[in-house]
């Protein structure tokens, strides 16, 4: 197990020295740069701007340049926070989507697992069709479209949500970070409730669960004690991405929120061709990817003993 968790440490190495790479390529092609829109600056000004971020030497030459600070876990300064530096600005905004993405793994995982055992439980009757259907329309309706019809109830209707911003909110019962959280939670719920639900399934039809049955274990024990340990793998196995994506990608969540996170200032960079913060958001998504799908298998492994091997 320690040689598997090393191994994958050391290939986050490489992976991340690819997905640095190509970024750093990709987002060169993009027309414009950081301070082409800047309409008070003349040619002059833009140009000593570019000379002093190191932007009018040759591409490989910035590449270089960038993987020397990288290698110092230095990401460099940030062209739209020109008084902070990458490093303080996902350490300032990063709390904030974690805060968010732990309610919504909490609210998803809770009501995913509980729709999915419920739903393996009564298999093809009203209580296995009424939360898969309503998982398949949570599947069917993205963060996008979820969000605002979310803040219309709750936010603009019933009033018990801001439907914007984040500080300074106090006329309403709830925080702002609610809405936010309940939208990528029953989003991801939804996915978690079919999973359950299939894994559920498939441990139901197994041999030593006919035994118990045949030796009058009750129902819930059944479920509960022999059959939910081996039907949660599949969502074990899904949580690891999922997870990182909660806390690193609920980019439009948090544009449709207008929730200061990493996602925000992720969709601000790409917009201001801020090329420090785009890498270093990327870089730090990709690690975060990376450890959570370790941590994945590592509690797979935990869960089912057969594949540790």
């Amino acid at each position: 197990m320690i040689k598997v968790i090393v191994g994958r440490l050391l290939q986050l190495i490489p992976v991340l020295g690819i997905i640095l790479t190509l970024t750093f390529f990709m987002s060169k092609m993009v027309p414009g740069g950081p301070f082409s829109a800047e309409r008070q600056a003349t040619p002059e000004v833009i140009a000593k701007l570019n000379a002093y971020y190191g932007l009018d030497r040759p591409l490989w030459e910035q590449y270089l340049s960038y993987l020397g600070k990288v290698v110092r876990f230095d990401f460099g300064p940030s062209y739209t926070y020109q008084s902070e530096s990458v490093n303080e600005v996902i350490a300032r905004a990063f709390p904030i989507s974690l805060q968010i993405g732990t309610l919504a793994f909490c609210i998803a995982l809770i009501i995913g697992v509980t729709a999915g055992v419920v739903a393996a439980a009564n298999k093809n009757k009203l209580w296995d069709y009424f939360p898969m259907s309503l998982s398949m329309l949570g599947i069917c309706l993205p963060t996008f479209v979820l969000g605002p019809i979310l803040a219309l109830i709750f936010g603009l209707v019933l009033k018990l949500a801001p439907v914007s911003g984040w500080y300074g909110l106090n006329y309403v019962p709830f925080h702002p970070m609610i809405m936010p959280a309940v939208t990528l939670g029953l989003f991801y719920a939804a996915y978690i409730a079919r999973l359950t639900r299939g894994g559920m399934l498939d441990i139901l039809s197994q041999d030593f669960i006919r035994t118990a049955r045949a030796k009058g274990v009750p129902d819930h024990e059944i479920l509960l004690k022999h059959a939910l340990r081996g039907g949660l793998l599949p969502v074990v196995a899904f949580l690891g991405p999922a997870f990182a994506g909660l806390i690193s990608g609920s980019f439009v969540v948090e544009k449709v929120f207008n929730v200061p996170g990493l996602g925000q200032e992720f969709i601000k960079s790409v917009f201001n061709r801020d090329y420090p913060l785009i890498l270093g958001t990327v870089a730090f998504f990709g690690t975060l990817i990376v450890v959570f799908n370790l941590v994945s298998d590592v509690i797979q492994t935990l869960l089912d003993p057969k594949s540790r091997k």
